[in-house]
């Protein structure tokens, strides 16, 4: 049963990607305190601590190294600049290092955000990234560092909705709790971007590892909608009253760092390296809703006594 070491595992994608390979692989997650009840190993460790890298792989001497810790939240990193690069570029660093010194294959995951949003139509991973937030710049920076340690680690830049640890950190998460809540709220009509469900992108990912991918990757879902779109799609999922969300405009949002419009990334090259074609937004959605109605945000919460 290959090995898998999760770095940001309490994390969205991270927490759903070690639920989602613990039957088939050994999941071990890494975490600075958050999970104490999770059904798979976590190890307690703050990764920006001089060493604790190179322990940590020399430990559990996993068989893939996968990288979902990041400090994500866009407005922060633009008021702490130095902690945005210490997580989002630093530590990708040294892990690409310790990994390819112990000839372990790593991924890295990147964003969407690294791309201006100016073009007409979609980016695929020829185009020229050009950053427009504090956040967006350490990740593009993340990726460069983590291919010039290592040209053989796979980095996949993705956009993921799903059920997290606190509940509020998806965007799936914002409009399904307030819509619940008989709250209005707005959706941008002027945003577009390719959500997966982050289920879909955990599978997606270990099909790469397994296949031996490496390098730059699109790893996004196939449809591009905006961000109004799908929130009334999450409302129509749920039997929620979709009148309830408001079109808006982000250049009236008033939000601290800036946005990039068009986030709709090709994913041709990943779909053609895999041979078969990437998750349907729609699958992903009736995931999402069975999910729901199975108990699964509960479940995971309760890996935590926060």
């Amino acid at each position: 049963m290959p090995r898998i070491l999760v770095a940001g595992v309490s994390g969205l994608l991270g927490l759903n990607f070690a639920q989602e390979m613990m039957n088939e692989h050994e999941s071990i997650g890494v975490d600075r305190g958050k999970l104490t009840q999770a059904p798979f190993k976590v190890l307690k460790h703050d990764l920006l601590e001089k060493g604790a890298v190179e322990s940590i792989l020399d430990q559990t001497r996993p068989d893939w190294v996968v990288n979902c810790a990041a400090l994500a939240d866009i407005d922060i990193c633009e008021n702490d600049h130095d902690l945005a690069k210490k997580l989002n570029t630093d530590l990708p660093r040294r892990l690409a290092r310790a990994c390819k010194a112990r000839n372990i294959p790593f991924v890295h995951i990147s964003t969407d955000a690294v791309f201006d949003g100016e073009k007409d139509g979609f980016y695929a991973e020829e185009d020229k990234p050009n950053p427009q937030s504090v956040y967006a710049k350490t990740k593009l920076e993340g990726e460069w560092a983590v291919l010039t340690e290592d040209a053989n680690a796979l980095v996949a830049r993705v956009n993921f909705y799903g059920w997290s640890l606190g509940g509020r950190r998806s965007l799936a998460e914002f409009f399904h709790h307030n819509l619940t809540n008989n709250k209005s709220m707005s959706g941008f009509t002027d945003v577009i971007f390719c959500p997966m469900l982050a289920n879909d992108t955990a599978r997606t990912l270990v099909n790469m590892l397994q296949r031996g991918l490496s390098g730059l990757y699109h790893l996004v879902g196939p449809q591009a909608m905006s961000k109004y779109q799908f929130g009334v799609e999450i409302a129509r999922k749920f039997i929620l009253p979709e009148s309830e969300i408001s079109p808006k405009s982000i250049l009236s949002s008033g939000l601290t760092a800036r946005r990039s419009h068009n986030l709709w990334l090709s994913t041709h090259k990943l779909s053609t390296a895999l041979g078969e074609d990437l998750p349907l937004f729609s699958t992903g959605l009736n995931e999402f809703y069975t999910q729901y109605q199975q108990s699964y945000p509960q479940k995971i919460r309760s890996y935590t006594q926060i």
